[in-house]
């Protein structure tokens, strides 16, 4: 085996119950010092530090400051963009670098301390955390929203995914009331998982009846116990070396988990630009391309964490790669980011450190997978407790053509896809709706309660509306 050949030595994971918690540099400096522990590495010898995007706090310089704290010199640094294949990403690159003989060893860390912003903002307390960026940056968007649909609304995931959720309902002919119940067979047994994992948020099995039933809707169909949970303080590390540092550091070969195989691919930014709204060709080219470079198949992994911020992204994984939601191997292995935790972008590392634990206690293979923005970024990762495959890179393998938005529209249009919005007190508040229109899909929204009420009690997917614009905003009727 060539001694360049990068593996995973060292995971850490932490979750803070009690709240006002650490700051995320806290929680970056100790995972990061655990991980490497647990690799046996000394945190000055890091030649690469890479920092997932935190949420919450906006550091003057946080590659710097965490370099500091730990001691460590690392002549490689990144500080990711946002989105949920972020880690996979950094990963990725922290791979190749090792495998080029660019550094020997990699660390890879992120943290959010959002329950703990809650917990202040509820007492009406300042943030009192270190070294604020000023003046405070961008957000770090890769793409900021489209014009047309912020204009809508429609730039929130909790509304997003739901439109996307509701085509591909209505293209298989699935009742509203068969979506509900089959979401909550899926979702139950990650319940279970996440109830035996010390590190999940969320530690309660749940039946599929409680996860669907008598739940207050968020974005409707989905209610909050199916949704990510984003206000949570949870951290996680890895640390990869080459497998000649791993020798000298004299780390066993069964705790040396090897990256088989990875892609990564994309979908369109814009919602409605989507070419088929309920499924996804970007999600088949990132897995088969990850399988082929893994030299694996989906029969061939032990074990799945398939990334499951909203229903959707699981159905639309499931249906590209041929996996049964019900596979007795399960769809996660933390619990997934409803139940263990949706940490912002960090999701990943959290469920990679978790595969790398089960590795190295039953050897086999295992998929990771991730999604970014409006499920538009996709990551596909085979790991393996045996070296092989080849890694891959981060250029996209699928890049999806985009269908024409139109930002201004009055006239028939034809439903594609819709949710209905709800507030903190669970009231209907609008309507947000994707269209077919000539040419293209428009925006448009709908306000009239009586009409919310409908959209949530029939399919409207398909129904023929008349569309009115003020040049700003669409308003669908019917």
């Amino acid at each position: 085996m060539d001694p360049r050949t990068p593996c995973l030595i060292g995971i850490a994971q932490r979750t803070v119950r009690e709240q006002p918690g650490p700051e995320p540099l806290d929680l970056w400096e100790e995972v990061a010092r655990a991980a490497a522990a647990d690799a046996r590495l000394p945190v000055g010898r890091l030649g690469s530090v890479q920092i997932v995007y935190t949420d919450s706090w906006q550091y003057d310089s946080p590659v710097r400051r965490l370099a500091e704290r730990l001691g460590a010199t690392p002549r490689h640094r990144a500080y990711s963009k946002v989105g949920g294949t972020a880690p996979q990403l950094l990963i990725g690159a922290a791979a190749a670098a090792i495998a080029a003989g660019e550094v020997e060893s990699a660390l890879v860390v992120g943290a959010e301390a959002l329950a703990t912003r809650r917990a202040y903002r509820v007492a009406g307390e300042r943030v009192p955390w270190s070294h604020p960026a000023v003046p405070k940056p961008p957000y770090g968007w890769e793409r900021e929203p489209h014009p047309a649909a912020l204009a809508h609304g429609l730039f929130l995931p909790v509304h997003t995914y739901p439109i996307m959720e509701t085509a591909r309902r209505a293209a298989l002919g699935t009742s509203i009331e068969d979506e509900m119940s089959e979401r909550g067979r899926m979702m139950a047994p990650m319940t279970e998982v996440a109830a035996a994992n010390p590190h999940a948020w969320r530690r309660t099995a749940r039946t599929a009846d409680e996860l669907v039933n008598g739940d207050r809707f968020v974005g409707w169909p989905y209610g909050r116990n199916t949704v990510a949970v984003l206000e949570v303080d949870q951290a996680a590390a890895v640390v990869l070396a080459s497998s000649r540092l791993a020798d000298l550091l004299g780390v066993p070969k069964d705790r040396r988990v090897y990256l088989r195989g990875w892609a990564y691919a994309e979908d369109t930014w814009e919602v409605a630009a989507r070419p088929r709204l309920g499924s996804s060709q970007a999600v088949a080219s990132a897995a088969e391309a990850a399988f082929e470079r893994a030299g694996l198949g989906l029969g061939d992994m032990h074990a799945l964490d398939v990334y499951s911020c909203f229903a959707i992204a699981l159905r639309q994984a499931c249906d590209a790669i041929g996996l049964d939601p019900l596979d007795r191997r399960g769809l996660t292995v933390t619990g997934g980011l409803p139940y263990a935790g949706g940490p912002a972008s960090d999701y990943v590392l959290h469920s990679t450190a978790t595969m790398a634990g089960l590795l190295r206690a039953q050897s086999g293979h295992g998929l990771v997978t991730g999604v970014g923005m409006h499920l538009t970024k996709h990551t596909y990762a085979v790991w393996s407790s045996e070296p092989g495959g080849r890694l891959g890179g981060a250029a996209p393998v699928f890049v999806a053509e985009e269908v024409p938005v139109a930002e201004g529209y009055e006239g028939m249009a034809v439903v594609a896809g819709y949710t209905v919005a709800h507030g903190r007190d669970g009231a209907a508040e609008r309507g947000i709706a994707v269209v077919e229109v000539p040419g293209g899909r428009a925006y448009a929204v709908v306000a009239e309660a009586e009409l919310l009420a409908e959209a949530e009690a029939r399919e409207l997917v398909g129904r023929k509306v008349r569309v009115t614009s003020d040049g700003k905003v669409n308003v669908a009727s019917w």
